[in-house]
């Protein structure tokens, strides 16, 4: 895909039913596909129309004024928000996010994280960590203790991608606000998501952890896709990927940064001169 276009376009094994004349197909090879997703709140339309194709393995940027729809969006995607209107497919179309609840779509892989962080301050980092694995969570599990008999190597695994792990005994309520946020953004790697979608990652941080934080979601990239809301353009420039801008609940440009950045209607409705 161009990464200079300025419009939102579907993979070429979608394009064809663009229009809304079809139904989208059973595949397609967007990891994450919403195409003419609408939604209203007592007849606000935050949604309008909104299309969005995610790749496997993509780094995504999403930015926009405040009530772009940008949190409207994740919300659609994780269960929170049913749409009106529209189509939310997720790994390659097999699975059809708007009939399914929260939970069930969390355990098809998509993890989110909230622009504050939440964690069990009271815990250590590690425990934390140990805390959100993946696994089974049945009663025989508890029962037998599945999570203490998971290998101090994987915790310490991704403690070390989070930068915490010589942290891992303190407790989470010690640590700074920055390293919380990537304790959390830890805890979410644990439950080994297909996709993260991560809010405003850097709100609040010193510039030294806001570079550390774009370091922590390219390597993240690696293995996950991941798709970054946030208004910090420095930011988003460390980040080095594709951009997404939204404005009242559509996509208003899209491309790389410089190109997004110097588009005139997103100068004028969100960055300015």
């Amino acid at each position: 895909m161009n990464q200079d276009q300025s419009q939102s376009q579907a993979p070429a094994d979608i394009a064809a039913f663009e229009g809304g004349t079809k139904a989208p197909p059973a595949v397609t090879s967007a990891l994450l596909y919403l195409d003419g997703v609408s939604v209203s709140f007592d007849g606000y339309r935050a949604i309008r129309n909104l299309s969005l194709f995610i790749e496997p393995g993509e780094m995504r940027a999403i930015i926009g004024p405040n009530g772009a729809g940008k949190t409207t969006m994740m919300d659609i995607v994780t269960g929170k928000t049913r749409p009106d209107e529209g189509d939310v497919l997720f790994d390659h179309g097999k699975h059809d996010l708007t009939k399914l609840d929260e939970t069930a779509i969390a355990e098809l892989g998509i993890g989110r994280k909230f622009q504050k962080p939440t964690v069990f301050e009271s815990h250590t980092v590690a425990d934390n960590v140990l805390l959100a694995l993946s696994g089974p969570r049945g009663p025989f599990a508890s029962l037998f203790g599945w999570r203490n008999k998971v290998a101090r190597e994987k915790v310490d695994a991704i403690l070390e991608t989070a930068g915490l792990l010589e942290h891992r005994a303190r407790l989470a309520g010690e640590i700074s606000h920055g390293q919380k946020q990537w304790l959390e953004i830890g805890m979410l790697l644990a439950q080994d998501p297909a996709i993260l979608l991560v809010d405003e990652p850097v709100a609040g941080m010193t510039d030294h952890e806001t570079e550390l934080t774009a370091a922590l979601l390219r390597q993240i990239n690696k293995e996950h896709t991941v798709i970054v809301v946030e208004h910090d353009m420095a930011f988003v420039r460390a980040l080095d990927c594709k951009v997404t801008c939204l404005h009242e609940g559509s996509v208003l440009a899209e491309g790389s940064l410089d190109r997004v950045a110097g588009d005139e209607r997103v100068i004028e409705v969100y960055l300015g001169r």
